[in-house]
């Protein structure tokens, strides 16, 4: 039996100019041993604030679940990531309480993710 990789991330995405910027968000890959027949498990820390991010850090993407195939990289799924950072996707809202301020206070929205950007500033 293969031992599943876990591949631990400190991810900075092209946020620049916008409230993400200055974030480097841990995301932990995991890949089991039916990889790349299965998609890796992708998750930010727990409690993290996104509307495409379950409680839990999972990361809500279709190509992480019904729309995966094996012939996607690492890179396809980071570049998934990002644009979800870039423009979430309200249709498919993994927090509820991200959902109601994202739809209808987004003010408070974009501070509650300025305010995460700075809890997980560069390290350089």
């Amino acid at each position: 039996m293969i031992t599943p990789i876990k591949v631990r991330l400190c991810v900075k995405f092209l946020f620049l100019q916008t409230d993400w910027e200055g974030g480097y968000f841990p995301l932990t890959m995991q890949f089991t041993e039916d990889y790349p027949s299965s998609p890796p498990s992708c998750t930010f820390p727990s409690g993290f604030f996104h509307i495409n991010v379950y409680d839990c850090g999972a990361v809500c993407l279709s190509i992480l679940s019904s729309g995966w195939e094996p012939s996607i990289t690492v890179k396809q799924i980071l570049v998934g990531i990002q644009e979800l950072f870039d423009s979430p996707n309200p249709n498919s809202a993994a927090q509820e309480i991200c959902f109601e301020l994202y739809t209808k206070n987004m003010p408070e929205y974009r501070d509650r993710v300025r305010r995460q950007a700075k809890r997980y500033p560069s390290v350089l």
